[in-house]
């Protein structure tokens, strides 16, 4: 059977349309090379679905004897299945944004405010073509260290009538036009929060310069919030969750967001159009947390009412550092952070904290042992985001206190990894050192930080870890990211610190087991097994036996979540 003959035999047999925690016919897929994940049986041929789960799943013989009349069969024809992407570390409505908006930081090339008139006639023409937008969102590499920032200026050249918002790639820094600051309140008078208004760039008599930083972005993300049509931000968010499925993804966590994202996934849930399974952590870009009563409020009542399948809570994301400037800035204090992860835990709600630097990543190892020791023993699966780096002393601590290092591989590699340090040459990505000392690895995009959110990219780089420049983004002061197949960036034939490379396996577990047992979903997905979800994805290619440097031409072909075919690859 040709590619196209089989894409249109899936279509046929399973159940596209309305997708969610919709009941599918059972269904058998037989003759095929499936990655279960699950040590005790790590291949088989064939699988029985059954409604939402797994029926059986073993060699062609021993499924085929379990298949009922009328169940529909699809022949895999040797191709390659894996459990569903679990994406770890997202960003669902900003990347429904970047999707929606105009993008300016691709894998071809970036357009950069050192490219004034064509970034200028690009805004133009898309507010133009999209009339009806109550705010133009873009997503554009550009300085984050003063005085290298833009101007609200260069914008307005482009819209004067609307706001526009370009979220800067590293997604912790925000370029705006005249309109989208008064939309937010941002004048020539200090903001009220102290913490938001150190964020504001503002030139030498005091006037906002069009460039928000860290947690001031939060002030104009609550405008926009309150702007934007709520129909609009839920076909936003659908559009996201389906441009994820194309990827193999079937459950995100959610990496910020609050009460108000949360009834987002959840009205697409009940519509019957959430196409993955989400987990939203409470938390805003580099904005510390306090313990006010309006807080606790929320993450009660998203823990009340929001705890199945496909719309759950119960997380709290913190922030140790930034990701602006020529060093990332710190958000806590140290005793402030401390005390306020032990209340956060007290309470029985899961921390995970992003964590840059490796005196960030000291602290929060310390914190998280200390927290332990206070509260008592308790299944917890703390996790520290990104762990770019990592001081020798602490790799070995992650697997002895069992903290989840949730990274990212598409980020790897520049010449010097991500790190920032001149005088301290301390290697970064350490992925082989943190999983060899006994840690749970979970590989996520941070999608749209990551553009495309490709995880075959991400395998391809965990397993290689080629090195990669962007001429475009060579002269953006601050957080510019020569990652894998980012802002223009092209390999250069380079490798970064080959010893910390892991294994096709390896990444593809990342990816799925690791991200499962990340997000507390492993007792539901994550591996392919008798009673799991059937969450699975069909493949272009055998990830196992290409070349390493091919592995990221793999395309998703099916993409199934909860027994019910949610992307098909176009013929």
């Amino acid at each position: 059977m040709s590619t196209k003959s089989w894409r249109v035999a899936v279509v046929a047999m399973l159940f596209l349309g309305c997708a969610g925690p919709v009941l599918a016919a059972d269904t058998l897929l037989v003759h095929g090379h499936i990655y279960t994940g699950n040590p005790k049986q790590p291949w088989a041929e064939a699988v029985l679905v059954s409604g939402t789960q797994v029926a059986a799943i073993g060699t062609d013989r021993e499924v085929r004897g379990r298949a009922g009349h009328g169940v529909q069969v699809v022949d895999l024809k040797g191709r390659t299945v894996i459990p569903g992407i679990v994406d770890s570390h997202t960003h669902v409505i900003y990347g429904g944004f970047a999707l929606h908006g105009l993008n300016l930081s691709t894998a071809e090339r970036s357009i950069t405010p050192e490219k004034p008139d064509e970034l200028v006639r690009a805004l133009r023409e898309y507010a133009q073509a999209h009339p009806g937008d109550a705010v133009i969102f873009g997503r554009a590499d550009f300085g984050t260290a003063p005085p290298s920032t833009p101007s609200a200026e260069l914008l307005d050249r482009a819209v004067k009538d609307r706001p526009v918002v370009v979220h800067n790639t590293s997604e912790h820094a925000l370029w705006v036009n005249t309109a989208a600051l008064k939309l937010a309140g941002v004048t020539d008078w200090p903001l009220a929060d102290p913490q938001e208004e150190r964020g504001v760039i503002r030139d030498a008599s005091g006037h906002p310069s069009g460039v928000l930083l860290e947690a001031a972005m939060a002030v104009m993300a609550r405008a926009v919030f309150a702007h934007v049509p709520q129909e609009d931000l839920l076909k936003m968010t659908a559009a996201a969750t389906k441009y994820l499925n194309s990827f193999g993804v079937t459950s995100v966590v959610n990496a910020t967001g609050n009460l108000e994202e949360i009834r987002l996934f959840a009205t697409l849930r009940d519509r019957g159009e959430l196409t993955v399974r989400t987990r939203t952590a409470f938390g805003a870009v580099a904005v510390a947390h306090h313990l006010t009563p309006k807080l606790l409020a929320d993450l009660e009542e998203a823990r009340r009412l929001y705890h199945d399948d496909w719309v759950a809570a119960n997380l709290v994301k913190f922030f140790l550092d930034g990701s602006t400037g020529l060093i990332p800035p710190l958000v806590y204090e140290p005793h402030e952070y401390a005390a306020e992860v032990k209340e956060f835990d007290k309470r029985g709600f899961q921390v995970m904290t992003h964590a840059i630097r490796n005196d960030s990543v000291h602290l929060a190892l310390d914190t998280y042992e200390q927290v332990e020791k206070d509260n008592g023993p308790r299944e917890r699966r703390f996790r520290i985001e990104h762990a770019d780096m990592v001081d020798a002393i602490d790799v070995p601590r992650f697997g002895k206190l069992q903290v989840v290092a949730d990274m990212q591989p598409t980020f790897c590699c520049g010449e010097e990894g991500l790190n920032y340090d001149t005088v301290n040459p301390l290697p970064t990505d350490r992925w082989n050192s943190i999983a060899s000392g006994g840690a749970t690895l979970a590989f996520s995009s941070d999608w749209p930080c990551t553009w495309a959110p490709d995880p075959f990219v991400g395998i391809q780089q965990a397993v290689t870890r080629q090195v990669w420049k962007s001429a475009d983004t060579a002269n953006v002061a601050g957080a510019a990211l020569d990652g894998a197949g980012q802002g223009g960036a092209v390999i250069t034939g380079a490798i970064y610190v080959p010893t910390e490379r892991v294994t096709v396996e390896q990444a593809i577990r990342a990816y799925t087991a690791g991200s499962a047992y990340a997000a507390f979903s492993d007792s539901k997905v994550g591996t392919l097994e008798k009673g799991k979800e059937a969450d699975l994805v069909v493949l272009s290619q055998d990830l196992f036996t290409v070349p390493a440097e091919s592995i990221a031409k793999t395309k998703a072909l099916t993409t199934m979540v909860a027994g019910k075919v949610v992307y098909t690859a176009a013929p």
